[in-house]
């Protein structure tokens, strides 16, 4: 044994010897023995805490509730066949439905049970005495009986002994009997309760008489079952409102009386449900979502609205997922003979939500239609205005302010066609708009009674013109919300008296706010309709505060996925009694459609020729053409250019190749370039060559 000491604790007197070198000790901590009850405990928590332990604890629980849930249902039933208590629960349930004719008649008809059940009793008394007199009577006539076939039998057979024969034959039969009963009651004893209990679970299975976290796995994940009087009045109860809830348990099993009958309506069904007393319609609307979770759907898959009846909600709730499927195509597509007429037709803009086609009249209606971007605005806008296209009557001014081309089919059908996100195109939209209040204010000079063909001013991505902060010679600003502003106050003028001449104002606009689409404006439309927005003071500014209070909800529209759905407050479209808005599933038109659809209204036509936003002859600006066709985005394929720069003048860059682009794009210094694999135009790169170019020829005129 080695005689070396190592001495991890130093004492206080000794002091270190100088060494060659340091060796560093780890000191380990002392070793403590965990006590039993601790580790005890930890090996409980893991198996209590397994996930074994979990299903087997919910099997347990399950099928035991099922048992004590059948028990207790069957016994009710025991208690209502034998007691009142069925007529005091109908009675209770209609006075708190604030049914009182109801609540008489079941009064009555308990009154009628009790009386019944009162003469029942009282048979009793009698009943005994009865019984034994007819029980002698009938042992009497049953020996006797016995005794004529034997003598029958003695006469037939000459033997004395036959008369007792069939007597004696039914006492054996009797002996069987009670041997077959002396063998089989033990079993029966054993077995009996055994069947009963199986009774009662069944009993209890089929009415899921267990608490929710212990039902199986795929009665919890319930999604898209069916709606029954009892999911939606089990759904009520649990919303969270107290008088609501106290209400329909005092209804008990009567809660159903509160439901009108449920009916498909399209692809979900719609039930009327009237609340009891204190309960008000507010309620319900503000819990949409957890309703809409306690009826095992999505919140987009319930629509809450407020018909004619007092204290009375209608609930509209969606088949699983049909709100995802898709709705078929426009009949402007399919049916290559359809015409319009602006007077009496109605257009075919959609589906309603229970799968009904939705119509739109547009005879003497202001519109606006709102929402946020890229949500279906322009295409929803445009297949009205191609249905409308086909009544060969109706004149076109139009303002595109995206400029990207959605409009450049209806060159050749409106008379003014502007395209371009630019301050230069709001002031050509502005003044092709006070063009249209002149031509109001000349027709509503004429002679009473002079008919004038419609004329629909529209004008797209409005909000453009409203934020534009260009001002005229005089100061005047074109955008705005005040009376200085020539876009606004026009659109004013067409509002007031617009439509007494079939002079009418349609708008587009994205993410309104007070700032791009005033109070003022959107009040003066008579059909309003919103794609999905993103709160509801926005869905007041779309919609307006009846539409909103009523149950319109644009704002839980789902962007993206619910593109093209409006909800739509008008009274050019059927909306149920007592409604104030109606969701609408728009039909989508391809451009390649929306072409065809154009093609066919020329054909009905003379010939219209388009103003555009430079005349035809006039020299064009290549560059400052491909900036405005470019828009907003930050690189657009050149193809993509190409067909914009045709839509915005067929004459000049019609005949344009890749190489005509690519010349004036080099020589201006911005270069197409790849992206992706494709080629492109950058829109900071035509913005940089034409400021670049701007500021050299301000230079050279200086010099």
């Amino acid at each position: 044994m080695s005689d070396n000491v190592v001495h991890l604790h130093k004492t206080a007197d000794e002091t270190p010897e100088p060494t060659a070198s340091v060796t560093k000790l780890t000191v380990l901590p002392e070793y403590r023995p965990v006590p039993l009850w601790v580790r005890s405990g930890r090996a409980v928590k893991r198996a209590v805490t397994h996930e074994r332990t979990r299903i087997a604890g919910r099997l347990t629980v399950r099928h035991t509730t099922y048992l004590v849930g059948g028990t207790r249902i069957v016994a009710r039933r025991a208690w209502d066949g034998r007691t009142a208590a069925r007529y005091e629960r109908m009675l209770r349930a209609a006075e708190a439905a604030g049914n009182y004719e109801a609540a008489t008649e079941w009064e009555e008809r308990g009154q009628r049970y009790r009386e019944a059940r009162h003469r029942r009793r009282m048979d009793l008394l009698t009943s005994p005495v009865d019984a034994a007199k007819g029980a002698a009577a009938g042992v009497g006539l049953g020996v006797g009986g016995l005794l004529l076939i034997g003598i029958a039998l003695a006469v037939a057979t000459k033997e004395v002994s036959d008369v007792v024969t069939p007597l004696m034959a039914v006492v054996r039969l009797i002996r069987l009997l009670i041997t077959i009963v002396q063998v089989t009651w033990g079993p029966l004893i054993t077995v009996g309760p055994l069947l009963a209990l199986l009774g009662l679970w069944e009993v209890g299975r089929r009415a899921q008489a267990a608490p929710y976290w212990a039902l199986p796995d795929n009665v919890r994940s319930s999604e898209g079952e069916p709606i029954t009087p009892s999911i939606v009045v089990k759904a009520l109860r649990d919303l969270g409102v107290a008088p609501l809830s106290r209400a329909i348990k005092d209804m008990g099993d009567a809660g159903a009386s509160m439901l009108g009958p449920i009916r498909i309506a399209g692809c979900g069904v719609e039930v009327d449900v009237t609340l009891p007393s204190g309960v008000s319609t507010i309620e319900v609307q503000q819990r949409r979502r957890k309703l809409a979770e306690n009826l095992t759907r999505h919140e987009h898959e319930v629509f809450i609205t407020i018909p004619e009846a007092a204290r009375t909600v209608r609930l509209w709730v969606a088949d699983s997922g049909a709100l995802d499927e898709p709705i078929g195509p426009s009949p402007l597509v399919t049916d290559e003979t359809m015409t319009a007429d602006y007077g009496k037709g109605k257009a075919p803009w959609g589906q309603d939500l229970r799968g009904d086609a939705a119509t739109l009249s547009l005879y003497q209606r202001h519109l606006l239609i709102t929402g946020l971007s890229n949500q279906g605005k322009t295409v929803a806008l445009r297949s009205l205005a191609l249905w409308l296209a086909l009544d060969k009557s109706v004149e076109f001014l139009m303002g595109d302010l995206k400029g990207v081309g959605d409009w450049a089919m209806f060159n050749g059908l409106a008379r003014t066609l502007i395209q371009g996100p630019t301050d230069e195109h709001v002031i050509q939209v502005t003044e092709m708009v006070e063009g249209a209040v002149a031509e109001m204010n000349r027709r509503i000079q004429a002679p009473p009674g002079t008919v004038f063909p419609p004329l629909i001013v529209l004008v797209d991505e409005a909000q453009v013109a409203f934020m534009c902060p260009a001002k005229d010679d005089e100061k005047r600003p074109y955008g705005g919300s005040k009376a200085q502003s020539r876009y606004f106050m026009a659109v004013r003028k067409i509002h007031n008296q617009g439509r007494a001449v079939n002079v009418l104002m349609w708008q587009g606009t994205q993410d309104p706010t007070n700032e791009n689409l005033p109070k003022l404006v959107r009040e003066g439309a008579h059909t309003r309709a919103s794609l999905a927005l993103g709160t509801e003071s926005q869905a007041r500014m779309a919609l307006g505060d009846k539409a909103v209070d009523g149950g319109a909800a644009p704002n839980l529209l789902r962007p993206g996925l619910d593109k093209g759905t409006l909800v739509v407050a008008s009274d050019g479209i059927a909306i149920p009694a007592g409604q104030s808005s109606i969701t609408v599933r728009t039909h989508y038109i391809p451009d390649d459609d929306a072409v065809a659809i154009t093609d066919r209204a020329k054909a009905l036509r003379d010939g219209v020729t388009t103003l555009t936003v430079i005349d035809q002859g006039e020299e064009r600006d290549p560059l400052a053409d491909i900036l405005s066709v470019v828009g907003d985005a930050p690189r657009v394929l050149t193809q993509t250019v190409l067909q914009r720069l045709a839509a915005l003048n067929q004459d000049a860059y019609g005949r344009w190749s890749f190489g005509d682009l690519k010349r004036v794009l080099e020589d201006a210094g911005a270069d197409p370039y790849k992206s992706d694999g494709r080629m492109v135009v950058g829109r900071d790169r035509v913005s940089r060559a034409l400021a670049n170019r701007d500021t050299d020829g301000s230079a050279s005129a200086e010099g």
